[in-house]
C-alpha cells in the first residue's frame, strides 16, 4: 500500500486529503484515511497564522490517524496548482526551476498560484526528502488544438502576454470524462462534461483527449456562475470604463464577484435560487432561464465541436445535485438523440437519460483530490523506474 498526501492550498485555507491504495489505476481501491480544512489563515483573530502554522494543524490531525506528515509510509505529497501556462502541460515532479517558472506565471492567476506555492514551499521545508509533485488544472486542456485556444487578436501582442485560451477544473474533467467513458463502456467515448458549481465550466473530450473547454485564460469566460458573469462582449468592459468611469479594478470586481446569478437575481446559491423559481420569483426565474440557456448552447456547440457525443456527464455541486437544472439544460435536444428519463433525473445516480436516448446523460460525482493523487503517484513510479 502507498499512501499519499492531497493538499490543496488557497489563500486563507488548505484543504487536505490523505490517500491509501494498492492499485492507483483501479477504480474504487483508494481508501480516504483522513481529510479535512483549515481555514481563515491570517485573518485577524484566528490562531493560524501563515501556511506553515496551518500545516502544523494538518500535521497534527493526521497525527491521530497514525500517519502523520512525518510518516515514514507516506509515499508522496500532490499540489494542486491552478495555473501551469505553456510550461507546464502534465503533473510535474516540484524541483526548485520548477517552483521558481510557476511564480513566473503568477501574472496568469495573481489570486491562485501565490497560495499554492506558499502551500509547495512550506511543505517542501517539513519533508525535503518527499517527492512531491505540482498538478495543475490547466494541463488537461493542454491537447486543445490551435484553433480552439487561439483568441483572433494580433498576434505578437498574444504571444509576448500569454493570451490564449488554458482552461481550468481541469483534474475534474480528467476523472469525469474518464468515469464517463467507463460508464458508456467504450474507452473511445466522446464525452462533454459539465462542472457545475460556484465556478462552471464545459469540456469537449474526444477519446480522453480535451478538445475544447469553456474558461478561457481566466476562470471569467464561458457558463454562467455563481458570481461571474461567464461570455460577455468585451465593448461592455470599454463601455464601464468610458461611460460609468469605473476603474479596472472595479470591472474586475464587478465581472467576478457581483455577476453570474448573483448579479441577476441576488442569490448565487442554487438551492436558494430554486426555492426562489418554486415561489414564483420573477428575478430568480430569469437567473435560472439565462444560467440553463448557456449550457444548452455550449452543449449544441460542442455536439459540433466532437461530431459525436457518447455521454454528457453533470458533475460538481450543481450539476450533482439540481435535477431541475439538468432538465432545463437539456430541455428541447431530442433531435440531438439527447432524452432525459424524469424519474431517473429526479434521483439523480448514474446514467438519468431515458432508455431510447442515443446519447447517455448522467451523474458523475468529481473526486478531484483522488485524482490529484492518481497523477501523483504515476510521476512518482515514472521518476523511480528512471
Amino acid at each position: 500500500m502507498t499512501h499519499i498526501l492531497v493538499l490543496n492550498s488557497g489563500s486563507s485555507s488548505v484543504k487536505y486529503r490523505l490517500l491509501s491504495a494498492g492499485d492507483w489505476s483501479a477504480p474504487g481501491t483508494a481508501t480516504r484515511l483522513a481529510s479535512g480544512t483549515i481555514e481563515r489563515i491570517g485573518e485577524e483573530g484566528s490562531p493560524v497564522a501563515d501556511h506553515a502554522a496551518a500545516l502544523e494543524v494538518v500535521s497534527g490531525e493526521l497525527a491521530a490517524t497514525g500517519f502523520g506528515i512525518d510518516s515514514p509510509e507516506l509515499t508522496a505529497i500532490g499540489h494542486r496548482v491552478v495555473h501551469g501556462g505553456t510550461a507546464f502541460t502534465e503533473p510535474t515532479l516540484i524541483t526548485d526551476e520548477v517552483v521558481a517558472r510557476v511564480r513566473d506565471l503568477i501574472p496568469l492567476a495573481p489570486l491562485h498560484n501565490p497560495a499554492n506555492l506558499a502551500g509547495v514551499e512550506v511543505a517542501r521545508r517539513v519533508r525535503p526528502d518527499l517527492p512531491q509533485v505540482a498538478v495543475f488544472d490547466t494541463a488537461f486542456h493542454a491537447t486543445m488544438p490551435a484553433e480552439a485556444c487561439a483568441y483572433a487578436i494580433d498576434r505578437e501582442t498574444a504571444g509576448r502576454l500569454g493570451i490564449r485560451r488554458y482552461g481550468f477544473h481541469g483534474t475534474s474533467h480528467a476523472y469525469v470524462s474518464r468515469a464517463a467513458a467507463a460508464l458508456a463502456d467504450r474507452p473511445d467515448a466522446n464525452v462533454i462534461v459539465l462542472h457545475l458549481g460556484n465556478g462552471a465550466s464545459a469540456s469537449a473530450v474526444a477519446a480522453g483527449r480535451c478538445v475544447d473547454t469553456s474558461m478561457g485564460m481566466t476562470p471569467l469566460e464561458g457558463l454562467v456562475m455563481g458570481t461571474r458573469s461567464g461570455d460577455l462582449d468585451p465593448g461592455v468592459i470599454l463601455h464601464l470604463g468610458r461611460s460609468a468611469g469605473m476603474s479596472l479594478d472595479e470591472i474586475d470586481t464587478l465581472l467576478n464577484r457581483r455577476s453570474g446569478m448573483l448579479g441577476l437575481c441576488g442569490d448565487n446559491d442554487m438551492r436558494e435560487v430554486e426555492r426562489r423559481v418554486a415561489a414564483g420569483d420573477p428575478d430568480a426565474e430569469l437567473a435560472l432561464a439565462v444560467y440553463c440557456h448557456r449550457l444548452r448552447k455550449y452543449v449544441g456547440a460542442y455536439y459540433a465541436v466532437l461530431g459525436r457525443v457518447d455521454v454528457i456527464a453533470f458533475t460538481g455541486g450543481v450539476g450533482e445535485n439540481s435535477s431541475l437544472v439538468r432538465e432545463r439544460a437539456m430541455a428541447g435536444l431530442d433531435g440531438l438523440g439527447i432524452v432525459l428519463d424524469p424519474a431517473r433525473n429526479a434521483a439523480g445516480k448514474g446514467v438519468i437519460s431515458a432508455g431510447d436516448s442515443r446519447v447517455r446523460v448522467a451523474v458523475v460525482p468529481t473526486d478531484e483530490e483522488l485524482e490529484i493523487a492518481r497523477q501523483t503517484f504515476a510521476v512518482v513510479s515514472r521518476t523511480n523506474c528512471g
